[in-house]
């Protein structure tokens, strides 16, 4: 749950617009798009930091520019100092240059009264009246969801031998314990989780299920008002200092939307390890490694979320070398920060022999505005349980394609994979021993 975003449609962020006059850091910018982000990230960031050092000038689709930081100590600097680098994305020193059809638009963002896109007080406004509806939720019930529900999803395909994990079990997972948290029933459920597919994917459909996913939103509240519940919704309405509907709204839709993709991606990267990893499998199936440190491993080499947007400069400042203007967009390197050579001779130093059992990682960011821990908490049992709740219906899961042939998401944003293919022997459905 790294980012609590809109929920606004994302198209293709590679894509360029070809539109507008924007001011370029020259050539020596890397652009932020091309395969290697799909492929080898890890390369990319180590070439980065050996030509421009911690703090990487980069060049976004259409041209815009902006700097990434891909250094540990550089990004906790700029995470940790919220009145130098803000997340006020009204700051921007490119909106005269933006088009309305900017393909990252969705993931930078506009102000908008949404926990996501205020900062400061108002921002803390927000945080304080989520947080705690998020931390009041019950972790044995939240476990009892997320088990019943992965019940219900590999019953959907243990009679059959093969299975998509990314479509068939990550995906909707996420979203249909979120649709009960908050207070959906499951009904409506199944439709909230094909309205963030819709959304995830870009496509044709994206415009209309962010319709519909805010129409979902207002029928929640004007429910809850009427009929309150034990649900994180209820309990942001009770708060005691008042919000506008669309403030609800718009912090409904960011608590699912966040939860939806990125504890996707954490699932299905955590079971590609234990598919792929020979290592990392056997010591799993001897006892010597845990699912919790699997997933632990991959917010370390493979966090869902590389690089969020992000932080503005607030006046002119210095940044490890670089000049940094007032306005200048930082866009948040997670995935390269968890690299940084620093980071990982300190944790060889403390004699930690790999990341697994480390949880100095940034993929849920860091500082004021990081992921809330209750929704780190929240993401964390819904993709262990999950994982628990497959292996143990499914426990001879074997890849059924060439671990090469995986094709990851293409985004320099996000990392997970687009489908993971397995094959296993075929069980009955749960309470089906006939």
């Amino acid at each position: 749950m790294t980012r609590l975003s809109s929920a606004v449609p994302a198209p293709d962020p590679e894509t360029p617009t070809g539109r507008g006059c924007p001011v370029r850091h020259g050539s020596a910018a890397v652009p932020l798009s091309g395969p290697e982000f799909h492929t080898e990230p890890q390369a990319l960031y180590r070439t980065m930091r050996r030509d421009h050092g911690p703090v990487v000038p980069v060049e976004l689709p259409g041209g815009f520019p902006a700097w990434l930081v891909i250094g540990y100590r550089e990004l906790h600097q700029v995470t940790s100092d919220g009145e130098l680098f803000p997340r006020d994305v009204g700051l921007w020193n490119q909106w005269e240059n933006i088009p309305e059809d900017w393909p990252l638009l969705p993931m930078v963002g506009r102000p908008m009264p949404s926990i996501y896109f205020t900062a400061g007080a108002e921002h803390r406004r927000h945080a304080d009246m989520v947080g705690p509806a998020l931390e009041s939720a019950d972790p044995f019930e939240i476990r009892r969801h997320c088990e019943e529900l992965a019940d219900r999803l590999v019953d959907d395909v243990c009679t059959r031998g093969t299975a998509d994990l990314v479509a068939e079990f990550a995906e909707p997972l996420p979203v249909l314990v979120l649709a009960r948290l908050v207070g959906f029933p499951d009904a409506e459920g199944t439709d909230i989780a094909q309205v963030l597919k819709d959304l995830a994917d870009g496509g044709p459909e994206a415009q209309s299920a962010h319709v519909r996913f805010g129409e979902h939103m207002q029928r929640l509240v004007a429910a809850k008002r009427a009929v309150p519940g034990d649900d994180v919704t209820s309990r942001m309405l009770a708060y005691h200092e008042p919000f506008t509907d669309e403030e609800y709204v718009l912090d409904l839709m960011a608590i699912t939307a966040a939860g939806h993709l990125t504890t996707a991606d954490w699932i299905s990267n955590s079971l590609r390890l234990m598919l792929t990893d020979d290592l990392f499998a056997d010591s799993l199936a001897g006892g010597r490694h845990s699912v919790a440190e699997a997933m632990n491993e991959v917010l370390w080499e493979e966090s869902p979320t590389q690089i969020l947007a992000g932080r503005w400069a607030a006046r002119d400042t210095r940044l490890a070398g670089r000049d940094i203007r007032a306005g200048d967009m930082l866009l948040l390197g997670l995935g390269a920060a968890n690299s940084d050579p620093h980071v990982r001779q300190r944790i060889a130093t403390e004699g930690m022999s790999g990341q697994g059992g480390n949880s100095a990682h940034l993929a849920f960011s860091h500082g004021e505005y990081r992921c809330p821990f209750p929704a780190q908490e929240i993401a964390e049992t819904i993709a262990r349980t999950g994982i628990e709740v497959l292996l143990d219906r499914l426990p001879d899961l074997a890849l059924a394609v060439p671990a090469q042939t995986l094709v990851r998401r293409q985004s320099a944003f996000l990392r997970g994979m687009t489908s993971l293919p397995v094959r296993f022997t075929p069980v009955p459905m749960t309470g089906d021993f006939s």
